[in-house]
Formats: structure tokens, C-alpha cells, sequence
């Protein structure tokens, strides 16, 4: 559809035009692996670029191309790319934006496999990065060095929930001439549009909100359009993380409810997030939507709304911590977040186990903490189950 339109018609019909395919109400899932050309002559001209049509569904596939659209549009980037996982397309990314010898500026508390990810380009090739809190600017600007090639950042951060100043990161990275990644996975861009900030990159992992069911793995990647054509026709291309036209489909379903889902997900999680800042086994609450969280206004002026997700830290030690995930009954003791079920995992020792104990205890990632990913089930039946397991 070339007239913008608002978030919650674009999320349903941007991409995709049902008369060029037979008037099929629902994009169709092309479930090859390969295309025929009509003549020898057509596809020397499609390898050399200079004819339109599809090869090989690695190189880019009908089913996809409505994704990367759709999913461009939300974010008001001008491409975007699809990946066979969010740990696909952040390496994609950065194997894009960086050589031997650069530097990464990354926000302090990230993902666990991300971490690793930094330190394996460190090990193999080179890449060095470091951590800062991203709380002042001058902070910023001092850990910046001559070979910076990017700065990495998520917000909220995971799984303290942490927010980023991205006016202030983009003021700075502008000045320098930096280009700036976001990881966007916990807002989805219902909540957050990093690349209408001034943002270079947005990065989802396309498993949480965006496919919204548990039943897909997906990565994102979201910017101009020079920036996605270099990445596709090399790092994706090449080392072959591509999303498959099966995941793809399953995210266009996924997709044209996400606006529905986050609201209830939101809704949910602020009624939950009240109730656990009074009870007495809760040590210390971090949800954005909390008028005594730390970055309540900058989360106000950034975010729609705070979002499905809480971490929160309960009394006692690490066995008491595992020992209330563990009377969880209707939760679910697992990682991942964004699902319609209501989600529970110890992050100390599941997605941020590789973290070595002073990193991510300098990350505000205690053993006593939890994250809860908030489903779509009757609130008061989710904060019954939570009730009960504090005891």
C-alpha cells in the first residue's frame, strides 16, 4: 500500500495486495526452495541484477518479501531484512558494521547470547567492546574511542529492565558520525520506534511479540535500504541465516494482532506489577509502568506503553528463588517472552548463565531475581498462581 496509514491497519494489510495473487484474503505461503526461469537469457539477467524476479528462496522468497515490507513500515525504516533467529540477525549485523581491530559500544546488561556473541568476536577476530551504563551523557562520549564502528543498546535492558535515553545516544552517535543498533525485541514497534529517533538499526527477536504464540524462532532487522542490500547480498546471503517461508507466514498471522496483544499484555502486567510492589516477599520491583522506577518519566516519553514484562527480586537466596519458580502451578517455568502464556525463568542461571558472576552481578542480574513475561490469561488467575508460589 503506497499511502501511509495508521499502526493498526499497516499491521494488517502493508505489503501485500490479495488480486496479485488469485484474491487470496491471506498472503500464500510459496513453500519452495527454488524458481524456474522462462529462458536462459532471464535468469543471467536475474543473477547479474539486472532483472526483477525471484532464484532461490535463500536469496529471497514471495512469503518473506510481505514480511520485510510490513515489518519495515511499522518500524518507518525504509527495508528490512529476515533471519532464521534474533541471534542471526544481531551477528548479521554487527559481522556488517565491524572488522578487525574495531570497537562496540554496548549498553550495560544484555542479552546472554549476545554477550557471548561480543566476546567470541573478541576471541576470534579482534572486535573489542565494553559496557557502559548509558545514564550521562559525558559517560557516553568518554567511553566512545577512535575505532568505535557502532554502539549497541538494548531498552528496555534484559532483564533488568533498564532504560536507554535514545535522544541522547542518537545526539551524541550523530556527532561522531556512529551508527546506532537497537535491540527493540521487548517493546516491539507497537510500543517503540527506535529508527524514528534517529536510530540506524532496529533488531527484533521475531520469536517474542511479534510472532506472539511460541511457535516460531525469527530474527529482524530493520534500516535504509543501502544498508539492507549490503547485508542481504553478503552476510545473509553467504553465511545463510534466512528465515524459511513456513516462519515467515507464521509471523504475518502472528503480526496482524500484535496491537490487541500488547494492549492486554500491558494491561495484565500493570495490574500484576501493583500487586507485587505490596507483597512482602518481594524485595525490589523493576517495571517501567512503576511511578518509583528509576527512568519512569524518560519510559513516559519514549515507550506507548511499559510493556508485558517485570523483573523482580524476592527475599531470600538463590534456593528460595528457585524454589518459588518451581511452586509455580498455571505459569510456565521457561525462557523466551511474548507469548499468550505467562512466562517465569531465573535469569541468573538460564539466559544469562554464560555471563561470568561479576559482570552480571555489576549488571543488576542478582540471584534473586526473576523475570516475568506476562501472558494473556485473567489477570487475577496469573496473580493467584503468583500468590501462592511466594507463599
Amino acid at each position: 500500500m503506497k499511502d501511509k496509514k495508521r499502526f493498526e491497519t499497516e499491521v494488517i494489510h502493508t505489503g501485500y495486495e490479495s488480486l496479485d495473487y488469485q484474491g487470496s484474503l491471506v498472503p500464500p505461503l510459496f513453500q519452495t526452495s527454488t524458481f524456474t526461469f522462462p529462458t536462459a537469457e532471464v535468469g543471467e539477467k536475474r543473477f547479474a541484477g539486472e532483472s526483477e524476479g525471484y532464484i532461490y528462496s535463500r536469496l529471497g522468497n514471495p512469503t518473506v518479501s510481505v514480511l520485510q515490507e510490513r515489518i519495515a513500515a511499522l518500524e518507518g525504516g525504509e527495508a528490512a531484512l529476515a533471519f532464521s533467529s534474533g541471534m542471526a540477525a544481531v551477528s548479521a549485523t554487527l559481522f556488517h558494521l565491524t572488522k578487525t581491530g574495531d570497537h562496540i559500544l554496548c549498553s550495560e546488561g544484555i542479552y546472554g547470547c549476545t554477550f557471548g556473541l561480543l566476546h567470541l568476536m573478541q576471541e576470534k577476530f579482534g572486535i573489542h567492546h565494553n559496557l557502559v551504563s548509558f545514564d550521562k551523557e559525558e559517560e557516553v562520549r568518554n567511553a566512545i574511542e577512535d575505532n568505535t564502528s557502532c554502539i549497541y543498546i538494548e531498552t528496555p535492558i534484559n532483564p533488568t529492565m533498564k532504560l536507554v535515553d535514545l535522544e541522547m545516544v542518537v545526539r551524541i552517535a550523530k556527532e561522531k558520525q556512529i551508527p546506532v543498533v537497537v535491540d527493540n525485541t521487548f517493546c516491539s514497534p507497537y510500543l517503540q520506534q527506535p529508527l524514528l529517533m534517529g536510530c540506524d538499526y532496529v533488531i527484533h527477536s521475531a520469536t517474542k511479540y511479534i510472532g506472539g504464540h511460541g511457535d516460531v524462532i525469527a530474527g529482524l532487522v530493520i534500516g535504509r535500504k543501502e544498508e539492507m542490500d549490503k547485508i542481504a547480498f553478503t552476510t545473509l546471503k553467504d553465511i545463510g541465516g534466512v528465515m524459511s517461508p513456513f516462519d515467515a507466514w507464521l509471523l504475518l498471522r502472528g503480526l496482524k494482532t500484535l496491537p490487541v496483544r500488547v494492549d492486554r499484555h500491558c494491561e495484565n502486567a500493570r495490574k500484576i506489577a501493583e500487586k507485587l510492589k505490596e507483597h512482602p516477599k518481594v524485595k525490589t520491583l523493576l517495571y517501567p509502568g512503576d511511578e518509583a522506577f528509576p527512568q519512569y518519566e524518560l519510559a513516559k516519553r519514549q515507550m506507548r506503553h511499559p510493556g508485558g514484562m517485570i523483573s523482580f527480586e524476592i527475599e531470600g537466596t538463590k534456593q528460595d528463588a528457585q524454589g518459588f519458580l518451581n511452586r509455580c502451578k498455571l505459569i510456565k517455568l521457561a525462557v523466551s517472552l511474548g507469548d499468550a502464556e505467562t512466562l517465569i525463568q531465573h535469569p541468573a542461571t538460564m539466559t544469562h548463565a554464560v555471563v561470568p558472576e561479576a559482570e552480571r552481578l555489576k549488571m543488576g542480574i542478582t540471584d534473586t531475581l526473576v523475570r516475568l513475561s506476562v501472558g494473556l490469561e485473567a489477570w487475577e488467575d496469573i496473580w493467584e498462581d503468583l500468590s501462592q508460589a511466594l507463599g
